[in-house]
């Protein structure tokens, strides 16, 4: 068996470091355009989800161009208009990383749907944010005079208030922080919708803020 000096080893350490480095940036430089896609393809359609529109990653970009219209406020904040109303993003952090979520609202700031997803939140407690159940619990809600909160048990009904997850207080502080963040940043926004002269419907053609 032949022996090899510890220099020769060292060498051929680095050299395999290096050719896996390289091997590594090319595949992460050939699909970071393909990863992009997908993340657009996703965003959209969460966003069509709100509004009732169950959509595929290969028909998502179709079927938001025909419902959806990105726009911005006066502030330079971004929202969506659908055809009766507008969709909120909405950003936070949860107790493991980074969570989010849209919602959409009539011309009467009334939920017509949302939806919300996680980095890493745990199974079965603070992860439960990314289901259907827990979104569906917004639908019907207001936002118009103070944001919606999430409050474990609730003493009665309220246009404001969700039922907090059991066993998830600082996702749902998380969710709070985000509702809350969501509803100052767009007052004024909320404002114009509700004083609009169609206050029944917000067109797609309506002149950006």
């Amino acid at each position: 068996m032949k022996n090899y000096s510890n220099k020769y080893m060292l060498l051929y350490a680095l050299g395999l470091s290096a050719v896996v480095a390289i091997l590594l940036t090319v595949v992460s430089v050939s699909l970071k355009a393909r990863q992009t896609r997908n993340q657009q393809a996703e965003t959209k359609q969460m966003i069509l989800k709100t509004i009732g529109i169950e959509a595929s990653r290969e028909n998502a970009e179709v079927l938001y161009s025909e419902h959806i219209k990105d726009t911005v406020t006066s502030k330079g904040l971004p929202y969506y208009k659908y055809s009766h109303g507008i969709i909120l993003p909405m950003n936070g952090n949860g107790l493991w990383g980074p969570i989010w979520g849209y919602l959409a609202l009539d011309s009467t700031m009334t939920v017509v749907g949302a939806v919300f997803d996680h980095q890493g939140e745990t199974p079965g407690l603070g992860a439960e944010i990314a289901t259907d159940k827990f979104a569906n619990l917004f639908v019907g809600k207001k936002m118009d005079e103070h944001p919606i909160i999430l409050i474990k048990n609730p003493e009665m009904s309220s246009d404001y208030v969700v039922d907090a997850l059991s066993g998830a207080t600082m996702t749902c502080n998380g969710v709070n922080d985000m509702l809350i963040k969501a509803y100052n940043q767009y007052s004024d926004l909320f404002f114009m919708c509700e004083n609009s002269q169609d206050t029944t419907t917000l067109t797609m053609e309506e002149e950006e803020l």
